[in-house]
């Protein structure tokens, strides 16, 4: 049961990923993509059906590594306090940039909200990049399993590190840069014109940013973790997503040169989860890398609920799953197609 709840967890911070990361992309781009008030309004309202209900992936992770994994909740809430205050007010600023916009027609107000919406989108993926590479890296964990890291300490992957430092700046390189051509990828899907060629491009540009970061990162995770590959070797079935990975890195650039962007926007979303079921098979079944004895790691065993607890769970998470896919394969059918134009009395 503990590795089927390990599997679930990483399952839904992927499709969290997947369906947040377009629209944080996009809100990345804003105003890259979109020129002027009707483009920028266009931007939004590509993303206007989904970027809520997309929210629902994170809450649904965090409700289940509450009850299936406890301790690590625990722990990580207290070590990372800071870092998750700031990510709850980047949140709720992004969502107020969203519905604020239009509530008056003032051309101050729109760019302030529009501002808004645009920093918060990148500040929550810089956090989001942090935190994988926090756990990539390890944290100092403590004879109990709790810790704490600061923001920053010397900007160096020690035993004391903070949240950010060189190695974890480096994830947050990728994650900038993955989102942004995810996000591009899904404008160029999603509209027409001069817009959609501008998103095609800043994808082309980002593809080659999210390489170089890529290529960075890997090598930098055999200077800090030379030992987090071991797992691909002992389960080579692990090297699946990693080819996954390498084959829609290069779909993405393909597709994108072809003009054929919806199949663009979906090689993103292969290669985003195939590097994040890479990074969960290599971690197995370590949970919380402790860097200061190996001894003190949070796996999926001294971290988990009880076995009777972890079975009860099936019975609201598999349902709760299966609305989830329903209500987002519905929502995408009913707002399929491109939108070319907004009239002024409408959407955001």
């Amino acid at each position: 049961m503990e590795t089927f709840w390990y599997i679930a967890l990483t399952f839904m911070l992927i499709m969290y990923v997947i369906l947040d990361g377009f629209d944080l992309g996009a809100g990345i781009i804003h105003f890259w993509a979109g020129k002027d008030e009707h483009e920028r309004r266009i931007v939004l309202n590509a993303i206007g059906p989904y970027w809520d209900g997309n929210e629902v992936w994170l809450v649904a992770a965090g409700g289940t590594l509450y009850f299936a994994f406890p301790k690590l909740y625990a722990s990580s809430f207290s070590g990372f306090y800071l870092p998750l205050i700031l990510v709850l007010w980047v949140l709720i600023l992004r969502a107020l940039g969203i519905e604020f916009r239009h509530h008056l027609r003032h051309p101050m107000w729109k760019m302030f909200w529009d501002r808004t919406f645009s920093v918060g989108s990148l500040l929550l993926v810089i956090f989001l990049g942090a935190a994988l590479g926090n756990i990539i890296r390890g944290v100092p964990l403590n004879e109990e399993g709790y810790f704490f890291v600061p923001l920053w300490t010397n900007f160096s992957p020690g035993e004391q590190p903070g949240v950010l430092d060189w190695f974890t700046l480096l994830f947050v390189a990728v994650a900038v840069s993955t989102l942004m051509v995810h996000g591009a990828n899904f404008l160029a899907f999603k509209t027409a014109g001069e817009l959609q060629h501008r998103a095609a491009r800043i994808a082309g540009r980002a593809w080659w940013a999210m390489t170089a970061s890529s290529v960075l990162a890997l090598v930098a995770v055999n200077y800090v973790r030379p030992d987090f590959w071991l797992n691909l070797g002992e389960r080579p079935a692990g090297l699946f997503f990693l080819i996954l990975s390498i084959a829609a890195w290069w779909a993405m650039a393909f597709f994108n040169r072809k003009g054929e962007h919806f199949r663009a926007f979906l090689s993103s979303s292969a290669f985003i989860a195939g590097m994040g079921a890479t990074t969960a098979w290599a971690h197995y079944p370590i949970m919380l890398y402790a860097t200061t004895d190996p001894g003190r790691h949070l796996t999926i065993y001294n971290a988990a609920s009880s076995a009777y607890g972890l079975k009860i769970g099936l019975m609201w998470w598999i349902p709760g799953m299966l609305l989830a896919c329903g209500y987002f394969a519905f929502l995408f059918y009913v707002f399929r197609g491109k939108i070319t134009s907004v009239p002024e009395d409408s959407g955001y």
